[in-house]
């Protein structure tokens, strides 16, 4: 910790870009590592399968995954703090609490998954010839489950120290093994929904395996040590305290988001298999933005841990000037060409023309969700993480339940469901904004 640290020291706009196109990178082959699944069993085996891979299962997946990754979120938050006030004891026994949360956390999804799988399918009310296929995938996907937790907390604790081009190094490889296996299993071996299952865990074995090494060949006050790999309280406590709200909070969203799922498949297999292309095209805003949200809490972070408040304002000011330029970048390029793009998903006329719809609709309004997530991952770079999901909880996920069961049961058509992103998005928004300048307003106050 010798060296001069960049994101408290350097000028802040052209830091937090050097962070941040690794994220925006990683956050390419992140979608492609998600995408290649989707796009070879949509082109060679077929609709069913799709909507399989991609629709309820998906879902499931994220609900998991969402929830850990705001575990995850509690643990960088509290490293960040730790290695920007320099202690770097305290850094060392967060990083060993941290890697033990993500074996024991990813044994305890696997059970629990390998149990529901099948109620959690046909609660979304899957149609009866996608269940099975659905329940496979997800099956064989959580046995691969340590390994995808362990590669996600080991980037979140090198991005966490400033940190952000190795994960996306070796987000890269993973993505190159996925695809090999892929084509390998599915289009030459045949094995259809299983074979991408099945290339999913060997490539997240692969990166798992990447990311332990780097941390352990470390000789920052972040070096891990598989045998000192345990729980001390004192930092599982502050790393529940901080991620657990974030992890309900994307829990709670994915929740709501099974609703939408839900009220899509009675629509039948098209429309299930055009959301669900749909769906691989729209993470990819998603996961532009979460990774400039981790930009920000970083940054935040950081300086919050050197007591550096101007920086912290800074540094909002510059992901949140990001974030819009993206976004409105996204709409025009999605509503532009984002027919082109769908064709790579699927050769049914039918389904891309549901998608092309679906997708004109929704990405009008990506810049109204921008305040949500800048905001919300500066207060959590802050330690202020149980404000912002009751935000969310209330503005998005509540509201969205409330639409779905009294709106669209009245017009009960494609555009009734989508309407309800936009007008979540919204209130949420506007609830945030006044939240966070509240809030920075007592901050700055208490800074002096």
């Amino acid at each position: 910790m010798g060296k001069s640290n960049q994101i408290t020291e350097g000028v802040i706009w052209k830091q937090l870009l050097v962070y941040f196109f690794p994220l925006l990178l990683g956050s390419f082959f992140q979608q492609l590592y998600n995408t290649v699944d989707a796009v070879i069993v949509g082109r060679f085996v077929g609709p069913v399968a799709l909507a399989a891979v991609g629709g309820s299962s998906a879902m499931v997946v994220q609900l998991f995954v969402e929830f850990f990754v705001g575990i995850s979120a509690g643990a960088s938050v509290t490293i960040a703090q730790l290695y920007g006030a320099k202690d770097g004891e305290r850094v060392s026994r967060a990083v060993h609490t941290a890697m033990a949360v993500a074996v024991l956390g990813g044994i305890a999804f696997m059970v629990i998954c390998l149990t529901a799988a099948p109620w959690a399918i046909r609660l979304l009310k899957t149609p009866e010839n996608i269940v099975d296929s659905s329940v496979l995938y997800l099956r064989i996907f959580f046995c691969g489950m340590v390994p995808n937790l362990v590669y996600n907390m080991g980037a979140a604790i090198l991005r966490a120290v400033g940190d952000s081009r190795r994960p996306l190094y070796v987000l890269i490889i993973s993505c190159v093994v996925n695809i090999i296996l892929d084509v390998l299993f599915v289009v030459v071996m045949k094995m259809g929904v299983p074979g991408a299952a099945l290339a999913t865990i060997v490539s997240q074995t692969v990166s798992a395996w990447i990311v332990i090494r780097i941390l352990s060949r470390s000789a920052d006050v972040y070096k891990l040590h598989l045998r000192q790999i345990r729980l001390h309280r004192d930092m599982f406590s502050r790393i529940i305290r901080l991620g657990l709200p974030t992890g309900i909070e994307g829990s709670l969203y994915m929740i709501s988001n099974f609703m939408v799922q839900a009220s899509i498949n009675r629509f039948g297999t098209n429309i299930v298999s055009a959301w669900a292309a749909y769906g691989k095209l729209d993470a990819v805003y998603w996961m532009v933005l979460q990774a400039l949200g981790i930009s920000v809490t970083t940054f935040v972070g950081q300086n919050f841990g050197a007591g550096k408040y101007g920086r912290i304002r800074r540094s909002v000011g510059a992901g949140l000037l990001m974030a819009l330029i993206f976004a409105l970048g996204m709409t025009f390029t999605l509503f532009g060409f984002g027919k082109y793009l769908f064709m790579l998903f699927t050769a049914d006329h039918e389904v891309a023309a549901a998608g092309v719809d679906m997708m004109r609709y929704l990405v009008r309004f990506y810049a109204i969700y921008v305040c949500v997530e800048i905001f919300s991952a500066a207060l959590r770079g802050m330690g202020d993480t149980l404000p912002p999901m009751l935000i969310i909880f209330f503005g998005t996920c509540v509201l969205r339940i409330v639409w779905l069961l009294l709106v669209f049961p009245h017009l009960h058509t494609i555009h009734a469901i989508e309407a309800v992103y936009p007008v979540t998005w919204s209130v949420t928004s506007v609830i945030m904004v006044i939240y966070y300048f509240t809030r920075r307003r007592r901050w700055m106050k208490t800074a002096g």
